[in-house]
């Protein structure tokens, strides 16, 4: 844990108590800042008071007693409008702040200088985050990975000098960080999402520019317009950046180029630096990086372990034994010549679209609690598509968009979806391989608890396969 030693005699509000939520507050009563826990979930606040927290009724409190609102990120700050603590703190003048930016006072305190290395992006930054641990430990460094993804980041251990942060950061968490200011800043992308927790596409882009805007060093992809205007920003302050791309070459950075070798397709990362481009290192033949969107996650990798002084050959060994993350892109099965695929954290159309390029002859299962604009934007990736298999609410609209381009049949549920995918998949004619892929291109609240949820049932019902 990260004691929060910058509270010191301070009393402050922390709403929101879940995983997040109570580290916070552990972490600021543990550096003696007196703290008033508080949400609307009745069962939360009773948890947190028989772990010995402190609980009161935010409603009733005088927010004049107060230094600061710590929010959990879940909790609407502006859109689509901001709640009632958040009205009540703005009203009593006092700061309104996440566990992110308690991290940043924190190291600023305590050891400016200590790496930092934060990441964002509409998609891949988890994948991102857990790459650039995996080949910093690889490499005998010291890390400690939180914040959007598994543990909350005041419950890892404090800065130092001798220990690197990788820290995953959503745009709610940078929203409430306004002091976040890393040693190395990653932003990956941009794409419609959370658009009503921000307003407008606009303003999300802009929240997400911050993570970059104050770093001492940017890794920028620009794969999309928005981004490359992040990018242009960047360089025209003059302060060190790189760009990153896995569609095209960069002047300075890394970028993915795809070539042939053998009747295969190698996709290298290439590094120029001084103008000078060089080959270093092949992600070809490495399960747990297919895909040309998670060329783009290892550029963004390569260029931070890089510039924290790595050796290319220690970073390139490194992602053969990367072992990837559950729900993303996550081999679960292999069955003669068919493969599975559990791309359950595919949430959107974007997510999904990176899974129908990974593969041909697909045996796609898709559907759910579908985003604004369903899988129109897939439609020039049908022809990979060999069935699609169709759950959850979703099903009739996305049969809709299939019909007349791709055999579908509604499942309905994903334990039929399964069985069905994999019998037509084992009949396939030909030889090469075949892939049943979970990537419902949709959220799961309809049939699931949450993405995890739908990723381990599914990965019980291949195992379950004869």
């Amino acid at each position: 844990m990260t004691p929060i030693t910058s509270f010191v005699g301070k009393t402050v509000a922390v709403f929101g108590l879940g995983n997040s939520g109570a580290a916070t507050a552990f972490a600021l009563r543990d550096g003696g800042c007196e703290v008033i826990c508080f949400d609307d979930d009745e069962r939360s606040v009773g948890i947190a008071s028989g772990y010995g927290l402190r609980t009161a009724n935010l409603r009733a409190a005088n927010w004049k007693d107060f230094d600061a609102l710590v929010l959990s990120p879940g909790v609407p700050l502006t859109h689509p409008r901001p709640h009632w603590t958040v009205e009540r703190a703005r009203a009593a003048g006092i700061q309104i702040i996440g566990d992110v930016e308690l991290f940043c006072i924190e190291r600023a305190k305590l050891a400016p200088e200590a790496p930092f290395i934060a990441i964002t992006g509409t998609n891949g930054k988890s994948t991102t985050t857990a790459l650039i641990a995996h080949l910093l430990t690889a490499a005998g460094k010291s890390v400690e990975m939180g914040g959007n993804i598994g543990a909350p980041v005041l419950s890892l251990m404090p800065p130092s000098a001798d220990r690197v942060h990788v820290v995953e950061c959503s745009s709610f968490q940078i929203d409430l960080a306004p002091s976040l200011n890393p040693s190395i800043g990653i932003h990956l992308n941009v794409t419609a999402d959370h658009i009503d927790r921000h307003g407008t596409i606009e303003n999300y882009a802009a929240i997400k520019e911050r993570l970059i805007a104050a770093s001492s060093h940017a890794i920028i992809g620009v794969d999309d317009d928005i981004s490359r205007g992040i990018a242009a920003r960047r360089s025209a302050s003059g302060r060190p950046m790189q760009r990153i791309s896995a569609e095209a070459p960069v002047d300075n950075g890394v970028f993915a180029g795809v070539t042939a070798n053998d009747g295969a397709l190698d996709v290298r990362l290439v590094r120029v630096a001084g103008g000078m481009p060089r080959v270093v290192a092949n992600l070809s033949g490495i399960g747990s990086l297919r895909g040309m969107h998670n060329a783009q996650n290892a550029a963004a990798a390569f260029a931070a372990v890089s510039a924290l002084g790595v050796a290319d050959e220690v970073i390139a060994e490194g992602f053969r034994t990367y072992p990837g993350l559950p729900h993303r892109m996550e081999e679960v099965a292999r069955k003669g010549k068919v493969v599975f695929i559990n791309d359950s954290k595919a949430t959107n159309a974007d997510s999904t679209e990176k899974a129908l390029t990974s593969f041909r002859e697909i045996f796609w299962i898709a559907g759910g609690k579908a985003k604004d604009g369903g899988i129109d934007s897939l439609r020039r990736y049908f022809p990979n598509i060999a069935r699609a298999y169709l759950i959850g609410a979703s099903a009739e609209s996305f049969a809709a968009t299939l019909d007349g381009h791709v055999p579908f049949e509604i499942s309905g549920t994903l334990d039929k979806a399964v069985a069905d995918a994999a019998r037509d998949a084992a009949a396939h004619g030909g030889t090469g391989e075949v892939c049943v892929l979970l990537s419902p291109a949709c959220a799961s609240y309809d049939q699931f608890q949450n993405f995890e949820h739908r990723g381990d049932v599914f990965r019980k019902l291949v195992a379950a396969l004869p």
